[in-house]
């Protein structure tokens, strides 16, 4: 039997994203057939960080994000989130 792995749709919201000189690589994405979008920052040294929750929809991550970034700074991502070091990168 040959199951299919469901395919990873990613929102238009997503795409690179920079303040303060510095540039984090914002994704918002969902697996085919969900209907809860994740929300993954990765930073220039190729850290990810990925919230825990999920979202009922693309513009509700993507305002949660800028409501970091504001509350936090872009500084947040370089070092206050659960860090997953991604290889190769």
């Amino acid at each position: 039997m040959n199951e299919r792995y469901p395919n990873l749709i990613y929102s238009d919201l997503g795409g690179k994203f920079s303040q303060d000189g510095i540039s984090v690589e914002l994704s918002i994405m969902k697996l085919e057939g969900s209907s809860e979008w994740t929300l993954e920052v990765i930073n220039g040294a190729g850290n990810s960080c990925v919230w825990e929750e999920g979202f009922e929809d693309d513009k509700d991550a993507y305002i949660d994000f800028l409501q970091t970034v504001a509350e936090n700074g872009i500084y947040f991502f370089l070092d206050e989130c659960n860090v997953i070091q991604f290889p190769g990168r």
